[in-house]
């Protein structure tokens, strides 16, 4: 099956956040579901199970709308105005309530990376080879 640029994306991206929602359990467990709790890290990363919720969602929407090119292209732009949304709350220092402390938080960085890749593969980077009529 020949997937656009879009369709990968959505596929890539929706494995790796479902993988780091469920991982995410392991660090944190089900207890203080949204603590703020900042010792608890992924690598880099604080996380809460509510934290780790929010993955997983993100990574079922993305890995759902995979199938088709035009529903891709509108999740990855959806998504990555939602994650460009919270990179600038989490800047402001008000998603404490998803372990996301302050403005220094790597998470913001990596919602901000994010964001710009997926608006990217939702808008310019989104189409796949051209059709050919014969």
């Amino acid at each position: 099956m020949n997937r656009t640029p879009a369709q990968l994306f959505a596929l890539v991206f929706g494995i790796v956040y479902l993988t780091v929602g469920l991982v995410g359990f392991a660090v944190t467990g089900f207890d203080s579901f949204a603590g703020k709790t900042f010792d608890e890290e992924l690598i880099i990363f604080a996380l809460n199970p509510l934290h780790n919720i929010v993955h997983i969602g993100l990574g079922a929407v993305w890995i759902g709308a995979a199938a088709k090119h035009a529903t891709a292209k509108s999740a990855n732009m959806l998504l990555g105005v939602v994650l460009l949304l919270v990179f600038a709350l989490g800047m402001a220092g008000v998603l404490e309530f998803l372990a996301i402390k302050d403005a220094g938080a790597a998470d913001n960085y990596l919602h901000l990376a994010t964001a710009a890749l997926a608006l990217y593969f939702g808008s310019v980077g989104a189409a796949g080879p051209a059709r050919t009529t014969a």
